[in-house]
């Protein structure tokens, strides 16, 4: 099944307690389309560039085998770049800069033969901008949306239109609380899966993850890590790695949907291990199949 994926492409600038990089590359379409490609479904990007956008970015998603023919290059513009320092804590953050530049008039144009995609990926952009997506699509099986405090706050409205047209919602316990306005995680679940998305998934950092559905409550434990060097992209690479595998299987079992959150945080795990989009650079399938294993093992035991 193929995947459309639509999203930012970045140059970001990090600073960590273990090291730093300089404009590598970044953004939301690059980690999720990078993260999908491993479940080998053809995965189709639209993003925008600008002339400046180094050739080793271009070369990470071909290598991938990751269609760019909805790539915008405006050649006389600058990329997008985000600046920002983690704390020991590193789910604490500070952003240092954001210059949005070409993609401060982003208007993604879906190629005419992306239309019938099956799998859309909207990574966190403005939700009108999401929507102007799903117009564009042909019936797809599965969206499959991101948001952030930014848009929860701001564009509230628009937000909830987004919401209504989608079938899974991918976010982090505090934007929960926040679109919710409830402080327990099961209750936020329970309000915003009323607002659309029949599939609510909240991410919890090193505390795992959570599904949840109608009819089901599961809690995925995080991977132990013991270097953790940056966690910048960790969240579009658990949307990649949820959505790659979905496409793959073309299965929306719960049993199946446990499994691609699995493999989301799985593929998460390695992005958070290396500077950038390094961490998913030259990861092999027996790799990812390997760690998947080392999941699972987290949390069986024996019963009476």
């Amino acid at each position: 099944m193929s995947v459309l994926v639509v999203g930012s492409l970045a140059l970001d600038t990090i600073e960590t307690p273990f090291g730093s990089v300089r404009e590598a590359v970044g953004g939301s379409a690059t980690y999720i389309s990078a993260a999908a490609s491993y479940f080998f479904s053809p995965i189709r990007v639209v993003g925008v560039v600008g002339g400046d956008f180094p050739q080793e970015g271009m070369t990470l998603l071909e290598e991938r085998n990751i269609d760019l023919e909805g790539l915008e290059v405006i050649k006389s513009g600058k990329t997008f770049r985000w600046a920002g320092r983690y704390r020991y804590d590193l789910n604490e953050r500070d952003t240092l800069s954001t210059d949005l530049n070409v993609f401060e008039k982003f208007d993604p144009k879906v190629p005419e033969r992306y239309r019938k995609s099956k799998f859309v990926v909207l990574g966190n952009i403005d939700p009108v901008l999401q929507q102007r997506v799903l117009q564009q699509m042909e019936n797809p099986r599965v969206v499959i949306c991101d948001t952030m405090n930014y848009w929860i706050e701001r564009k509230n409205k628009d937000l909830l239109e987004t919401l209504r047209r989608i079938n899974i919602l991918v976010l982090n316990d505090s934007e929960a609380r926040l679109l919710s306005k409830e402080p327990n995680l099961i209750k936020a679940g329970r309000v915003i899966r009323g607002m659309g998305p029949t599939v609510l998934i909240i991410k919890k950092g090193e505390h795992g993850a959570l599904l949840l559905t109608e009819s089901v409550t599961f809690s995925a434990p995080a991977y132990p890590m013991e270097n953790i060097f940056d966690p910048t992209g960790a969240g579009d690479t658990f949307a990649g790695g949820l959505a790659g595998w979905l496409a793959r299987t073309d299965d929306l079992s719960e049993e199946n949907l446990k499994r691609a959150v699995i493999y989301g945080s799985t593929l998460a795990s390695f992005c958070v291990e290396k500077f950038g989009v390094e961490g998913l650079r030259d990861l092999t399938y027996l790799q990812i199949q390997d760690r998947f294993r080392q999941f699972r093992e987290l949390s069986r035991f024996d019963g009476d």
